[in-house]
């Protein structure tokens, strides 16, 4: 892992409800509403590859431990994104809460030029 940061604002929220697809996680919490995403753009493809646990476990939970790290290494026994462009990031965010925890992999890909990163913010702040 090349980078690894924490997010100790969200740290003790209380997770109400999560909704999540292949391009976006919301997160409503007791303190508002944080969202884990990326604006698309040209050559590029930003997506959640895997999710390991369960994000029913963390609804009720208070969160104890959010953290992210990114690497530009494909991870063992992981397929590549599938595209043939020549830059590649991976995105892992671990949420810990008090109910349970879940890993998320995000998987960023592009020509090199466009950004591959995940956004991981409070909506009514617009930082993390």
């Amino acid at each position: 892992m090349s980078e690894s940061r924490s997010f100790p604002a969200f740290i003790g929220c209380t997770i109400l409800a999560v909704q999540s697809d292949a391009e976006e996680i919301s997160f409503e919490t007791n303190r508002g509403t944080w969202v884990m995403n990326h604006s698309q753009d040209c050559c590029e493809s930003v997506y959640v590859e895997d999710v390991n646990g369960d994000m029913a476990d963390l609804i009720g939970g208070t969160v104890v431990l959010a953290e992210e790290r990114t690497s530009r290494d494909t991870p063992e026994g992981v397929e590549p994104c599938g595209y043939s462009w020549t830059s590649e990031t991976w995105t892992f965010y671990t949420i810990r809460t008090t109910h349970g925890d879940v890993d998320i992999r995000w998987c960023g890909s592009s020509n090199g030029y466009y950004s591959e990163s995940v956004d991981f913010f409070s909506l009514e702040t617009g930082r993390w």
